[in-house]
């Protein structure tokens, strides 16, 4: 049965078995963690559509690979939610971060100066890439009051340095999002739409 009537009265429970509040932070860290990961899946399948839409050459090539780096992150940030909702165990790593710093670095050698903000606009594709972008900056900032409070309460060292890595793998991750609004303006040759002060 889906529902169990648990929650009804407004608590839920950690994987660790703790019972909280749905209020609670880490439930609202963990829930935004969830809702970019349906982003993400709405952003593939953007990605998956103008692959239809492309010329079978070597565009359509990098887009699969954009599409496979979006699962990657959707894998991810299903750990990071494990991890947020006290599951033991390490589930975010220095060579998960390690892995999108280099994603955005060939991303970086294909795109041309840019000295101005893009807009997020220009098609669907360029516009998922920024919601995903703007609710990782969400995340990022729910979970920099995580490890706030954390800190505060005297966590485990090995817990806080967990959370350490995870902040900066999901900080990589919206720098990745704008560099993949800038690709997607390459490969569907549009002019980016700048910002005008």
């Amino acid at each position: 049965m889906i529902y169990t009537k648990t929650g009804d009265k407004g608590t839920t429970s950690l994987a660790s078995g703790e019972r909280v509040k749905k209020s609670d932070l880490r439930i609202e860290t963990y829930g935004t963690a969830d809702e970019l990961n349906a982003y993400f899946g709405w952003l593939g399948a953007m990605l998956e559509k103008m692959c239809g839409e492309l010329p079978p050459d070597e565009p359509v090539k990098d887009v699969t690979v954009h599409c496979e780096q979006v699962l990657t992150i959707q894998n991810k940030l299903f750990n990071l939610g494990a991890f947020l909702s006290e599951a033991p165990g390490e589930w975010i790593s220095e060579l998960d971060v390690t892995e999108v710093e280099r994603w955005i670095d060939r991303l970086q050698e294909e795109l041309p100066p840019q000295h101005a903000f893009s807009l997020p606009a220009g098609s669907e594709e360029i516009a998922a890439a920024h919601i995903c972008r703007t609710v990782t900056r969400r995340l990022e900032r729910l979970m920099v009051r995580l490890l706030d409070e954390l800190t505060a309460e005297n966590a485990e060292p090995d817990r806080l340095e967990q959370l350490r890595i995870s902040l900066r793998w999901v900080n990589r991750i919206s720098d990745f999002c704008y560099v993949l609004s800038r690709k997607c303006n390459i490969l569907l040759e549009k002019s980016p739409i700048l910002w005008k002060k």
